[in-house]
């Protein structure tokens, strides 16, 4: 995990840089299904279907990036950022769920950045989209403290 947490947010930025030269129409209308997707699985509580259509936007955008070098990588990144994801798209209060809001707004302004051609705009607004995904993430990675008093041991003999 250390090693993912390192890597995703360089890869991710480097991915979404290309795109803005490199995309096709076909290419840009394919990016935009896939976040309409994305939103309707949002909008329905489908945190499987929320995190399947934010893999497909990202290897969307990977596609269009044209670099076989950094798709390689990014694939790899996307299998485990999935599995991870799934806890983000489930939102257990109304903080949470505005986080998934922000997700998909982001994903609308990095659609935007592309389609106008301005590839320092979208690697600026996917490394605010990781770091929306990497506190959520490492919340759940970061297990929360034990309480330091879990055993009362005054009164027990055998306590160590």
């Amino acid at each position: 995990l250390r090693t993912f947490f390192q890597t995703a947010p360089t890869i991710y930025a480097n991915i979404a840089f290309l795109p803005a030269q490199n995309r096709t129409d076909l290419q840009l209308q394919t990016l935009k299904e896939v976040q309409a997707e994305f939103v309707q699985a949002t909008n329905a509580n489908a945190p499987d279907k929320a995190a399947l259509s934010n893999y497909q936007f990202h290897k969307q955008i990977g596609l269009m990036a044209a670099n076989p070098y950094l798709m390689a990588s990014l694939n790899r990144l996307l299998i485990d950022h999935t599995r991870l994801s799934q806890t983000f798209y489930r939102p257990a209060d109304p903080e949470e769920k505005a986080l998934v809001e922000k997700a998909v707004s982001q994903h609308d302004a990095m659609i935007a950045a592309i389609e106008k051609g301005e590839a320092s705009l979208a690697m600026d607004l996917t490394l605010q989209h990781w770091d929306l995904s990497r506190d959520r993430l490492e919340r759940f990675v970061h297990a929360a403290p034990l309480p330091a008093n879990i055993v009362d041991f005054k009164g027990h003999k055998h306590a160590v």
